[in-house]
């Protein structure tokens, strides 16, 4: 996930998006510890992106007020 298109979505779309990738981190977890996990680097990507929408969050919610 590119900066540009983050920056480019709504609150609520941004909500949506870190519940998404919330979800797909517990998943890979859970791969993880069941010995399942393919793609290691999945779970830094999805991680970043986590770290990416929050600051987004915060750039936006602070601008607002």
């Amino acid at each position: 996930m590119k900066a540009k298109d983050v920056k480019a979505k709504t609150t609520d779309e941004l909500n949506a998006e870190l519940e998404q990738l919330a979800k797909e981190v517990f998943n890979l977890r859970f791969q993880k510890a069941s010995g399942q996990l393919e793609n290691t680097v999945r779970a830094r990507q999805v991680r970043r992106d986590v770290a990416r929408v929050l600051t987004f969050l915060n750039q936006k919610t602070r601008s607002a007020s």
